[in-house]
């Protein structure tokens, strides 16, 4: 499907991995709604693209992707790599900062780097859909469970921790929200988890996925813990 406003990512997609497979593509374009409209009433069909391999339809992408044996992702399947992702980059920023800051040991100045970055990228997940991570928020966590509005308020608190950490700004104030959510966090997790023995998905880094809830939960909150304390030390002594 290509009209003036829109190009059917799918149709793109299956175009590629046609032709990466080595097959010869007579691609059929519809170019309006009453063309699109009317393929799929003549072929039965409720979805474009639709792919033939000679005489032979397959269907849809998803379809053409099970045909050449390429396996399609299940989004019900719960998975890892959405937080992994975060805190590797958290990390390697922290490596790429570090190199133009002096004045610390490197590890030390590593880690004053990576949880505030780390804390700061999940807060922004968090905030692209507030009221997604609300709910599933809700699912586990023992104060915003007594105190709804406390889920709400979650991503803000984490991102000016984040952010006064990372500039070593208001640790009078940082400090304490650390301490207060991560504490907290750290808590509703293990009860949930180790516990209760519940199956949920994380609200860790938003709404819409499926981190399940467990250890790489437990370690974020225990990281605002520690760099609460690390700092709280520093700031009073």
């Amino acid at each position: 499907m290509v009209k003036d406003k829109h190009v059917c990512p799918y149709g793109l997609q299956a175009l590629h991995l046609l032709k990466s497979r080595g097959y010869v593509v007579e691609d059929h374009r519809l170019r309006s709604a009453e063309e699109t409209e009317a393929f799929k009433a003549e072929h039965g069909v409720k979805t474009t693209p639709q792919i033939w391999i000679g005489e032979q339809r397959i269907g849809g992408y998803t379809d053409l992707r099970a045909h050449l044996g390429l396996k399609n992702p299940d989004p019900d399947n719960k998975t890892y790599r959405p937080v992994a992702a975060l805190f590797a980059l958290a990390a390697l920023m922290a490596v790429a900062l570090t190199q133009l800051v002096t004045g610390a040991p490197f590890l030390e100045r590593w880690t004053m780097l990576f949880v505030p970055i780390a804390m700061c990228l999940l807060a922004l997940l968090k905030l692209q859909d507030v009221r997604s991570f609300a709910t599933m928020f809700l699912g586990y966590d023992l104060l915003a469970r007594r105190w709804v509005p406390y889920a709400s308020l979650y991503p803000f608190l984490e991102a000016a921790a984040g952010v006064l950490m990372l500039g070593k700004l208001l640790p009078w104030l940082s400090v304490p929200i650390a301490l207060f959510i991560g504490t907290i966090g750290a808590a509703s997790v293990f009860k949930a988890v180790y516990v209760d023995k519940r199956d949920l998905k994380c609200a860790c880094v938003g709404g819409n996925n499926n981190v399940p809830l467990g250890f790489i939960s437990l370690t974020e909150n225990l990281m605002m813990v520690g760099m609460g304390l690390w700092m709280g030390s520093r700031y009073l002594w």
